[in-house]
Parts: C-alpha cells; sequence; structure tokens
C-alpha cells in the first residue's frame, strides 16, 4: 500500500469514528453481570457507612451483586514497618501506611490474607448464600479523616517523606501504582479520606482540597489499565441539603462525584473543604453516608465494567 493510500485510510477511520460508525464503548452505571467479591478496608467513619441504619452501603453493594467482607482494628499480621502504628495491619489504615498493604510483588502475607478474607468486622446486612468459592476481587482502601489534615501547600509536588504532607500523600499513590499494575486480574479503589470539622482541623483545608482533585484528575492519567479508580468521599461530604441532617443527593448544585445526565461527573459548586455532615465530630451523620451510599455504587460499576472490559 502505497502513502497516499494510508493516509486516505487512516483519514476514512478517523472519520467514521467521528460519526459513530466505530463507537467506543459506553460507560455502564448497571451492576456487573457477574458475581464479584469485594473487601473494604476501613476503621469507624467506613463501618458506620457499611452500616443497614446508617449509610447502608452494605445494603446498597450486596443488592448490586457483591459479596462484601471488610477489615477493622485489629485486623491481620502485626505491621512491624508502619510509621506511628505499632499493633495489626489493620490499625493502620493512614496514607503513609498503604505501601504496606499492597506488598503484591513479593506475594506478602498481608496482601494474599486481604485477598482471603471473607469475614465481616462489622455489622452490616450482605448476602445469606454461600460465598463465591474464590478471591476478592476488589479491594476498596480508606484513610480515617485525620489524614484530610495535609500539611504543605495545594500545588506541592511529588516528595516521598514520612511526614503528613501533600507531596508525601501523592507520592504513597504514585508508589502503588507499580503495585496495582502487577495485578490486574484486581481492582483497586481508593476512596479519599473524610474531610474535618472547623474544630477537627489543624492545617490549611485547602490542602485536602487539591490532594482529592489530583488522585482523581491527574493520579491516574498515567496509568494505562482500568484496574484503579477513585471516589471522591471527601468532596460529597463537603455540601448538604441545609443542614447536616438533610442531603443533597440528587440536586443539580452542591459538591458531588457521581453518575449523572449520563456521565461521571465530579463537580464542587459549594464553596466549602470541611465537613458538612459533623456528627458530634468529623464522622459523617446518616444523611452524609447515604448521599455518599447514592453516589458511590453506580460509580463503582462503571469502573467493574470498564475494568471487567479488559479482561
Amino acid at each position: 500500500m502505497n502513502r497516499v493510500s494510508l493516509v486516505a485510510r487512516l483519514a476514512l477511520c478517523i472519520g467514521l469514528m467521528t460519526i459513530g460508525v466505530f463507537p467506543v464503548a459506553a460507560d455502564d452505571p448497571s451492576p456487573p453481570s457477574v458475581s464479584l467479591k469485594l473487601i473494604f478496608i476501613h476503621h469507624s467513619v467506613g463501618e458506620n457507612w457499611l452500616a443497614d441504619n446508617h449509610g447502608s452501603l452494605g445494603i446498597a453493594l450486596r443488592d448490586n451483586g457483591y459479596f462484601v467482607s471488610d477489615t477493622n482494628y485489629g485486623w491481620g499480621p502485626v505491621c512491624d514497618d508502619c510509621e506511628n502504628c505499632w499493633g495489626a495491619i489493620g490499625d493502620c489504615t493512614d496514607i503513609l501506611h498503604w505501601d504496606n498493604w499492597f506488598d503484591v510483588d513479593e506475594d506478602g502475607p498481608v496482601f494474599q490474607a486481604l485477598l482471603n478474607e471473607y469475614g465481616q468486622h462489622s455489622e452490616y446486612t450482605r448476602p445469606s448464600d454461600p460465598q463465591p468459592a474464590s478471591e476478592n476481587d476488589i479491594v476498596l482502601f480508606k484513610s480515617c479523616y485525620p489524614n484530610s489534615n495535609l500539611s504543605g501547600r495545594p500545588d506541592d509536588a511529588v516528595s516521598p517523606s514520612r511526614e503528613l504532607t501533600v507531596g508525601s500523600a501523592k507520592a504513597i499513590y504514585v508508589g502503588l501504582l507499580d503495585q496495582f499494575a502487577m495485578r490486574l486480574d484486581k481492582l483497586f479503589v481508593a476512596i479519599t479520606a473524610p474531610p474535618v470539622t472547623q474544630g477537627e482541623c489543624w492545617e490549611d483545608p485547602e490542602n485536602a482540597r487539591a490532594f482529592n482533585n489530583w488522585l482523581v484528575h491527574d493520579w491516574l492519567v498515567d496509568h494505562p489499565y482500568a484496574n484503579v479508580a477513585v471516589f471522591d468521599f471527601y468532596n460529597v461530604l463537603t455540601s448538604n441539603g441545609g443542614n447536616a441532617s438533610t442531603n443533597d443527593s440528587g440536586q443539580e448544585t452542591g459538591n458531588h462525584h457521581r453518575w449523572w445526565d449520563g456521565d461521571v461527573q465530579h463537580i464542587q459548586t459549594v464553596d466549602s473543604n470541611l465537613a458538612a455532615y459533623p456528627d458530634g465530630d468529623s464522622h459523617p451523620t446518616p444523611a452524609g453516608n447515604r448521599k455518599a451510599t447514592a453516589e458511590f455504587v453506580p460509580l463503582l460499576n462503571v469502573f467493574v465494567n470498564r475494568w471487567l472490559g479488559e479482561q
């Protein structure tokens, strides 16, 4: 084929793609067609989010076909290498601890225990049928709200250290991508740390906002696979429907990360970087957690269907 013919063929293909003859597969927020096992790494905020009488995430995941298990305080082997955490690995869920969880390149004991954990370490409803006989397929991991007190500056570049700064948080998550790329058979979903109240804020809250925006918009730009995703729990919990007991789920305005009008939407129309659902402290109220459930589960389905499309 001569050069002119090749150029003409390329132009024709580009034109056909433009008019939709060769459409790119659309995102799909419907539950996956296969049964999948999911493990959620969390502490007390996650426990409330899962609970039937609080955030109802466990029920929503069950109803979308996921078999959910979780870790909590006291879970797993002792973490000798966790900075400022001398207990079981389940006690160590700060941002600076995540590199101790995902030892996938060494078939390490922590990651293997995580894949084979089928128990419940908090209260929520899940299917009564026997669990699928396989490893966990999906890993959700979330730090607690003290991790929204990031020092440094909003635009700090990746800068490894053992201090909780914007730069060091970026460095931890960048390092995780090398590990995740070794396990394309698993889907990893990073849940951003929830916001803090004014009374529990001791760093510039703009740092947490900037870091979480970086996670959503920049972290995965050079990751060529669909096995890693982000849900901005932080952003969702920074706007409400008038008070901490009323959420703004389903409203056009507000701060959201959701499936909306046929697309993934990440927006902030309310100028707030602090908790909009304080429940005495920075733990979200049931209203806040239910908003997060309503926005997260369809997005999780989108992430799962993207990932399954690569399998």
